[in-house]
């Protein structure tokens, strides 16, 4: 797919636009609140910012994976939360494209990608994390379709979604290997939640915990092959790993933005204190790292658009900016002084939405061992 240059420039000017005049003037009640931000949602839906990569003839955006990183940059400089449902939407809304019979796009994609459906990755487990070979969920055939057992923990959207895609072992003694995908009506008997957690950041981002007791699937709840699940649970994450390092550049960014409007304004010793050097190689260092962790996360973009591996360098996207991400919005603290550790400023915020995105899509001590191991396969 070739797309003009002038394409992406639209995209991010858009995008861009709506996170100043919609979602930024929001970020402060939604993190006090931790309120499901629904009606931004739907403006979202109708902006088409939901489904980037989806193909238009199932109702996406017909875009590719470098306009999916400029549109969970600018959403994120507004307010990383609201990115976090765009990157979901996009993980499965490939899903379903890539694997999906025709039918169950036609019966699922339209209502997720116009915000009506409400949905939810279910992955993580007590004991499956970063392992996933630990998997304790499991679905058993019947003589109708499936029963699920099980328990998922710190799902995104749990405390809201209508519809889980569910990760579990079709054949425990295979581990990895004999896990499949199902597609769960999350309001169907037998489904629970857990509470609420409360997080240190991306509050409006809601997470929580599912129980499954014999719960009754259909035979057309499996998504994809049985016993493929893990493989395709993985093919997307590159996707998602390039997307958390997207919205990362997009929060340092606007950390770099606050720092830069308030060192202008801030006097000391009777002059801005933009004017002090020590400051301004902390800003110079700021813009570096953040031209560098865009520059990586568009290289992956690239690599997967190309149909070519991108396993390592959405790694490295993603651990780099996920880190500059931390690093330079404590930096953005540092520069507001006290200002800067008080509840309800920008800055205060950003460094605690920055901290999850070293942890979620696989810790950055994950990415790291990918890196290395495709260092050991493939070389430098």
């Amino acid at each position: 797919m070739t797309i003009d240059s002038a394409i992406y420039d639209q995209i991010r000017d858009t995008t861009r636009r709506f996170a100043d005049d919609v979602i930024r003037p929001a970020a402060v009640e939604l993190d006090r609140s931790e309120a499901f931000p629904a009606e931004i949602y739907q403006q979202m839906a109708e902006l088409g910012l939901f489904g980037i990569t989806v193909p238009e003839a199932l109702g996406g955006a017909g875009l590719d994976t470098l306009a999916y990183t400029i549109v969970m940059e600018e959403l994120s400089r507004g307010y990383a939360s609201v990115a976090d449902q765009c990157g979901l939407v996009e993980l499965i809304g490939t899903l379903l494209t890539r694997y999906g019979t025709a039918a169950q796009q036609a019966r699922h994609l339209p209502d997720i990608l116009k915000a009506r459906t409400r949905v939810a990755y279910c992955l993580t487990e007590a004991e499956a994390g970063s392992d996933l070979s630990n998997l304790r969920t499991t679905a058993k055939p019947t003589a109708e379709g499936w029963v699920l057992n099980g328990g998922k923990l710190w799902i995104h959207n749990a405390p809201v979604a209508d519809l889980g895609f569910v990760l579990a072992s079709t054949d425990p003694q295979a581990r990895h290997r004999g896990m499949s995908i199902f597609i769960v009506d999350l309001h169907a008997k037998g489904v629970s939640r857990g509470q609420k957690e409360h997080k240190m950041g991306q509050r409006a981002s809601q997470v929580g915990g599912l129980s499954f007791d014999d719960v009754l699937l259909p035979s057309d709840a499996l998504l994809g092959e049985i016993s493929r699940g893990f493989h395709i649970m993985m093919s997307v994450l590159e996707k998602g790993r390039v997307g958390i390092g997207a919205l990362a550049v997009g929060i340092a960014q606007a950390g770099l933005q606050a720092a830069l409007g308030y060192a202008r304004e801030r006097r000391q010793f009777g002059k801005p204190i933009i004017e002090n050097q020590g400051l301004q190689w902390m800003l110079a260092d700021m813009a570096k790292d953040i031209a560098a962790g865009r520059a990586l996360v568009e290289r992956a973009a690239g690599l997967i658009d190309a149909g070519a591996s991108a396993t390592s360098a959405a790694s490295i996207a993603k651990c780099f900016a996920s880190d500059m991400a931390v690093a330079q919005t404590a930096n953005a603290v540092q520069i507001f002084g006290g200002t800067g550790y008080i509840q309800g400023f920008e800055v205060e915020r950003l460094y605690r939405d920055a901290k999850i995105t070293q942890i979620y899509e696989g810790t950055n001590q994950i990415q790291r061992t990918i890196i290395a191991r495709e260092l050991m396969k493939n070389g430098a």
